[in-house]
Protein backbone atom coordinates (compact mmCIF):
# COMPACT_ATOMS: atom_id res chain seq x y z
CA UNK A 1 0.00 0.00 0.00
CA UNK A 2 2.60 2.32 1.04
CA UNK A 3 4.58 1.86 -2.05
CA UNK A 4 1.49 2.47 -4.43
CA UNK A 5 0.79 5.10 -2.67
CA UNK A 6 4.49 6.66 -3.17
CA UNK A 7 3.70 6.57 -6.99
CA UNK A 8 1.47 9.60 -6.37
CA UNK A 9 3.42 11.10 -3.57
CA UNK A 10 5.08 13.82 -5.04
CA UNK A 11 2.01 14.61 -7.95
CA UNK A 12 -1.21 16.67 -7.71
CA UNK A 13 -2.19 16.53 -3.96
CA UNK A 14 -6.10 16.68 -5.19
CA UNK A 15 -4.41 13.43 -7.26
CA UNK A 16 -3.26 11.78 -4.26
CA UNK A 17 -6.81 12.34 -2.45
CA UNK A 18 -8.80 10.82 -4.71
CA UNK A 19 -6.70 7.63 -5.02
CA UNK A 20 -6.18 7.51 -1.28
CA UNK A 21 -10.10 7.95 -0.40
CA UNK A 22 -10.51 5.50 -3.18
CA UNK A 23 -8.67 3.13 -1.34
CA UNK A 24 -9.56 4.08 1.73
CA UNK A 25 -13.10 3.30 1.15
CA UNK A 26 -12.48 0.06 -0.61
CA UNK A 27 -10.63 -1.37 2.04
CA UNK A 28 -12.94 0.31 4.94
CA UNK A 29 -16.26 -0.92 3.22
CA UNK A 30 -15.94 -3.34 1.01
CA UNK A 31 -13.09 -5.95 2.32
CA UNK A 32 -14.23 -4.61 6.30
CA UNK A 33 -10.27 -4.02 6.43
CA UNK A 34 -10.28 -0.36 7.94
CA UNK A 35 -7.04 -1.25 9.92
CA UNK A 36 -5.17 -1.33 6.27
CA UNK A 37 -5.73 2.52 5.74
CA UNK A 38 -6.54 4.28 8.88
CA UNK A 39 -2.86 5.36 9.21
CA UNK A 40 -2.81 7.21 5.75
CA UNK A 41 -3.84 11.02 6.07
CA UNK A 42 -5.33 13.35 3.55
CA UNK A 43 -2.85 15.82 1.70
CA UNK A 44 -3.03 19.32 3.18
CA UNK A 45 -3.96 21.69 0.31
CA UNK A 46 -1.21 24.34 -0.71
CA UNK A 47 -2.59 27.76 -0.25
CA UNK A 48 -3.31 30.00 -3.51
CA UNK A 49 -3.79 33.49 -2.98
CA UNK A 50 -6.12 34.10 -5.48
CA UNK A 51 -5.71 37.83 -7.52
CA UNK A 52 -8.92 39.76 -7.79
CA UNK A 53 -9.40 42.37 -10.50
CA UNK A 54 -9.64 45.82 -8.93
CA UNK A 55 -12.74 47.93 -9.26
CA UNK A 56 -10.21 50.26 -12.01
CA UNK A 57 -9.85 47.25 -13.98
CA UNK A 58 -13.29 46.84 -13.89
CA UNK A 59 -14.65 50.28 -15.44
CA UNK A 60 -11.90 49.84 -17.78
CA UNK A 61 -13.42 47.01 -18.68
CA UNK A 62 -16.80 48.73 -19.15
CA UNK A 63 -16.38 51.29 -21.34
CA UNK A 64 -14.58 48.66 -23.92
CA UNK A 65 -18.06 47.09 -24.18
CA UNK A 66 -20.25 48.63 -27.16
CA UNK A 67 -23.87 48.13 -26.05
CA UNK A 68 -26.24 48.31 -23.42
CA UNK A 69 -26.87 43.91 -24.32
CA UNK A 70 -23.14 44.18 -23.00
CA UNK A 71 -22.82 46.37 -20.39
CA UNK A 72 -25.99 44.77 -18.61
CA UNK A 73 -24.36 41.14 -18.96
CA UNK A 74 -21.31 42.37 -17.62
CA UNK A 75 -23.12 43.84 -14.72
CA UNK A 76 -24.99 40.98 -14.13
CA UNK A 77 -21.96 39.07 -13.52
CA UNK A 78 -20.51 41.69 -11.35
CA UNK A 79 -23.21 42.38 -9.20
CA UNK A 80 -25.06 38.73 -8.63
CA UNK A 81 -22.34 36.74 -8.29
CA UNK A 82 -23.92 34.08 -9.97
CA UNK A 83 -22.16 31.47 -12.43
CA UNK A 84 -21.55 31.52 -15.64
CA UNK A 85 -24.39 29.13 -16.87
CA UNK A 86 -26.84 30.67 -13.92
CA UNK A 87 -26.56 33.89 -15.91
CA UNK A 88 -27.07 32.42 -18.88
CA UNK A 89 -29.97 30.44 -18.55
CA UNK A 90 -31.92 33.15 -16.87
CA UNK A 91 -35.27 34.39 -18.30
CA UNK A 92 -36.98 37.42 -18.43
CA UNK A 93 -39.33 35.99 -15.62
CA UNK A 94 -36.97 34.58 -13.35
CA UNK A 95 -35.67 38.35 -12.57
CA UNK A 96 -38.09 41.44 -10.65
CA UNK A 97 -36.70 44.41 -11.93
CA UNK A 98 -38.08 47.10 -9.48
CA UNK A 99 -36.77 44.47 -6.68
CA UNK A 100 -33.56 43.74 -8.15
CA UNK A 101 -34.06 40.68 -7.70
CA UNK A 102 -33.42 37.60 -9.66
CA UNK A 103 -33.78 34.00 -8.84
CA UNK A 104 -31.09 31.77 -10.76
CA UNK A 105 -32.01 28.05 -12.06
CA UNK A 106 -29.19 26.29 -9.57
CA UNK A 107 -29.77 22.46 -9.27
CA UNK A 108 -29.42 21.84 -6.15
CA UNK A 109 -26.92 19.59 -5.00
CA UNK A 110 -24.24 19.15 -1.85
CA UNK A 111 -22.90 22.51 -2.27
CA UNK A 112 -25.41 24.22 -4.24
CA UNK A 113 -28.52 25.63 -3.23
CA UNK A 114 -31.12 27.70 -5.18
CA UNK A 115 -31.22 31.17 -3.46
CA UNK A 116 -31.93 34.54 -4.00
CA UNK A 117 -29.51 36.81 -5.09
CA UNK A 118 -29.60 40.54 -6.50
CA UNK A 119 -28.62 43.45 -8.33
CA UNK A 120 -27.21 46.49 -7.77
CA UNK A 121 -29.03 50.43 -9.46
CA UNK A 122 -26.27 50.24 -12.00
CA UNK A 123 -27.23 47.31 -13.26
CA UNK A 124 -31.13 48.04 -12.75
CA UNK A 125 -30.57 51.22 -15.24
CA UNK A 126 -28.84 49.60 -17.46
CA UNK A 127 -30.90 46.08 -18.22
CA UNK A 128 -33.95 48.68 -18.28
CA UNK A 129 -32.45 50.38 -21.32
CA UNK A 130 -31.78 47.15 -22.88
CA UNK A 131 -34.97 45.35 -22.12
CA UNK A 132 -36.24 48.61 -23.88
CA UNK A 133 -34.88 47.50 -26.84
CA UNK A 134 -35.72 44.03 -27.24
CA UNK A 135 -38.50 43.29 -29.53
CA UNK A 136 -38.20 39.61 -30.08
CA UNK A 137 -40.32 36.98 -27.81
CA UNK A 138 -36.97 34.93 -26.56
CA UNK A 139 -37.82 34.05 -23.10
CA UNK A 140 -34.39 34.14 -22.38
CA UNK A 141 -32.89 37.37 -20.87
CA UNK A 142 -29.37 37.28 -22.84
CA UNK A 143 -30.30 34.91 -25.79
CA UNK A 144 -26.72 34.37 -26.91
CA UNK A 145 -24.57 31.65 -27.37
CA UNK A 146 -21.69 30.76 -25.34
CA UNK A 147 -19.30 31.42 -28.01
CA UNK A 148 -20.60 35.17 -28.23
CA UNK A 149 -20.30 35.94 -24.47
CA UNK A 150 -16.45 34.73 -24.32
CA UNK A 151 -16.12 37.18 -27.84
CA UNK A 152 -17.96 40.10 -25.41
CA UNK A 153 -15.06 38.92 -22.03
CA UNK A 154 -12.21 38.61 -24.66
CA UNK A 155 -12.78 42.87 -25.83
CA UNK A 156 -10.63 43.05 -22.29
CA UNK A 157 -7.54 42.37 -24.24
CA UNK A 158 -7.60 45.38 -25.96
CA UNK A 159 -7.26 47.09 -22.88
CA UNK A 160 -5.06 44.05 -21.33
CA UNK A 161 -7.67 43.30 -18.65
CA UNK A 162 -8.21 39.84 -18.58
CA UNK A 163 -11.45 39.47 -17.28
CA UNK A 164 -14.22 36.52 -17.52
CA UNK A 165 -17.14 35.28 -15.28
CA UNK A 166 -15.86 33.68 -12.85
CA UNK A 167 -13.41 36.80 -12.00
CA UNK A 168 -16.23 38.41 -11.32
CA UNK A 169 -17.90 36.17 -9.18
CA UNK A 170 -14.28 36.12 -7.54
CA UNK A 171 -14.52 40.25 -7.25
CA UNK A 172 -18.11 40.21 -6.15
CA UNK A 173 -17.06 38.03 -2.70
CA UNK A 174 -14.48 39.67 -2.34
CA UNK A 175 -16.10 43.15 -2.34
CA UNK A 176 -19.14 42.12 -0.67
CA UNK A 177 -16.60 41.09 2.22
CA UNK A 178 -14.41 44.16 1.84
CA UNK A 179 -18.05 46.27 2.45
CA UNK A 180 -18.51 43.58 5.75
CA UNK A 181 -21.50 41.71 4.33
CA UNK A 182 -20.64 37.86 6.84
CA UNK A 183 -19.32 34.83 4.73
CA UNK A 184 -22.71 32.90 5.34
CA UNK A 185 -24.47 36.15 3.23
CA UNK A 186 -21.41 35.91 -0.04
CA UNK A 187 -22.74 31.97 0.13
CA UNK A 188 -26.43 32.88 -0.23
CA UNK A 189 -26.00 35.79 -2.93
CA UNK A 190 -24.00 32.98 -5.03
CA UNK A 191 -25.75 29.72 -4.11
CA UNK A 192 -23.46 28.31 -2.16
CA UNK A 193 -24.82 25.70 0.62
CA UNK A 194 -23.60 27.53 3.85
CA UNK A 195 -21.29 25.53 5.87
CA UNK A 196 -21.03 26.42 9.43
CA UNK A 197 -24.12 24.98 11.72
CA UNK A 198 -25.10 28.96 12.87
CA UNK A 199 -25.42 29.44 8.96
CA UNK A 200 -27.64 25.82 8.31
CA UNK A 201 -29.83 26.50 11.26
CA UNK A 202 -30.05 29.55 12.69
CA UNK A 203 -29.69 32.78 9.50
CA UNK A 204 -32.52 33.74 8.02
CA UNK A 205 -32.24 33.40 4.54
CA UNK A 206 -35.51 35.24 3.71
CA UNK A 207 -35.60 37.17 0.69
CA UNK A 208 -36.19 40.09 2.60
CA UNK A 209 -33.62 39.59 4.84
CA UNK A 210 -31.36 39.02 1.95
CA UNK A 211 -32.15 41.88 0.30
CA UNK A 212 -31.75 44.21 3.28
CA UNK A 213 -28.36 42.76 3.38
CA UNK A 214 -27.48 43.27 0.15
CA UNK A 215 -28.50 47.06 -0.04
CA UNK A 216 -26.95 48.10 3.30
CA UNK A 217 -23.56 46.91 1.72
CA UNK A 218 -23.91 49.60 -1.13
CA UNK A 219 -22.40 47.57 -3.70
CA UNK A 220 -21.17 49.56 -6.71
CA UNK A 221 -18.89 48.36 -9.80
CA UNK A 222 -18.56 51.91 -11.46
CA UNK A 223 -18.23 55.43 -9.11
Amino acid sequence: MRSYLLIYSNKNPYVYKTVLAALKRFFRDFLKRPEVVEGFCFPKYPLEPKKVPSKEELQKFYELLGDDRERALFLMFATTGLRRSEVLNLEIKDIDLEKRMVIPKTRTSRTKKVWVSFFNEECQEILKRYLATRNDKNPKLFPLARDTMWKIFRKGREGNIHLNPQTLREWFCSEMGRLGVPDRYVDAFCGRVPRSVLARHYTDFSPEKLKEIYDKAGLKVLK
